[in-house]
């Protein structure tokens, strides 16, 4: 039975135990944090239970068996197949966690980042064995939404970068290969794009937070469960994509020609969103709302699921 060490278990490491434990792997799940460990238990059941209630795995006691915890390193990565990491942002503890893991494995095993901003070459340049050094990066909850971008440095071996990319699929997430390193990555990018736009049009007043938010969950976030923008656009026009180009290429183009930029991530303009959003969430509200929010990504991932 293949077994995975998941480095790093809090939100990102936890939805990781799961989807690999209810693939059938061995799960070894590490962290430091008294903290972490101490609700772990608690929150693996309440994530396993969350798959089995929308048909998304059959048996949360199965899950749960799948997977040990410890705070030894050596003992979370000894017999492993691949490495998760799910540490901190920061680019010098990330480092030192792989130059760890480098002297610990096998030097064939895959280590593998979660990281949504640091791209490989960062943090593995150092490493004797950075030819086995890639990030994974998944989308909050991975258990949830099963995109995972695979992209490697320079130096990543392509081969490295394959094992990982089949080992991500097998286990029943949708893995998509980036050919060059580019700061976010692509989701990222994409996200910070729109929500670019979006703090630019509520602060020159064309709409408010609200509205805003209901043009993409109620208009655009509708077509893009199903479909990407290519795809999109290739129904759009009666002619498919090179229609719609001819069509709707120049409105874009001058929009693109003034495009949102830096300034709008400027705390003035943040803030002054902030401030004018009416419906924001109290910090005790939180949580309730990210379990409602878990429930429906749950019934949607189940639904494309099902019409696939």
């Amino acid at each position: 039975m293949a077994k995975v060490a998941i480095i790093g278990s809090g939100l990102i490491g936890r939805a990781w135990a799961i989807v690999f434990a209810r693939a059938g792997w061995t799960v070894a799940m590490y962290d430091l944090s008294p903290c972490v460990l101490q609700q772990l238990n608690e929150m693996l059941r309440a994530d396993s239970a969350l798959l089995v209630r929308h048909n998304l795995a059959e048996n949360a006691e199965q899950i749960i068996r799948h997977i040990s915890i410890t705070q030894d390193l050596a003992e979370a990565v000894s017999g492993a197949d691949f490495i998760q990491e799910n540490g901190p942002e920061n680019p010098d503890i990330k480092t030192e966690i792989f130059n760890q893991l480098d002297q610990l494995c096998d030097t064939e095993i895959p280590l593998a980042s979660s990281t949504s901003s640091i791209v490989t070459s960062v943090f593995s340049k150092p490493l004797k064995g950075r030819h086995r050094c890639l990030v994974g990066h998944p989308v909050n909850p991975p258990h949830l939404v099963p995109l995972v971008e695979v992209s490697g440095a320079s130096w990543t071996r392509d081969s490295v970068l394959q094992q990982a990319h089949q080992i991500y699929q097998d286990i029943g997430q949708v893995p998509v290969r980036l050919h060059k390193e580019t700061d976010g990555f692509v989701l990222n990018r994409l996200q910070g794009a729109l929500l670019a736009e979006a703090l630019r049009l509520v602060a020159e007043g064309v709409i408010s937070v609200e509205d805003l938010d209901k043009t993409v969950k109620d208009g655009l976030g509708l077509r893009w469960a199903f479909m990407g923008p290519f795809e999109t656009i290739e129904l759009n026009a009666p002619e498919g994509a090179a229609d719609y180009f001819r069509r709707y290429g120049p409105v874009f183009a001058k929009m693109g020609a003034q495009p949102a930029g830096p300034d709008v991530f400027d705390p003035e303009v943040t803030q002054a969103v902030i401030k004018g959003w009416q419906t924001r969430l109290s910090s005790d509200k939180i949580k309730n709302r990210t379990q409602w929010r878990n429930e429906r990504l749950a019934a949607l991932y189940a639904h494309k699921k099902s019409v696939q």
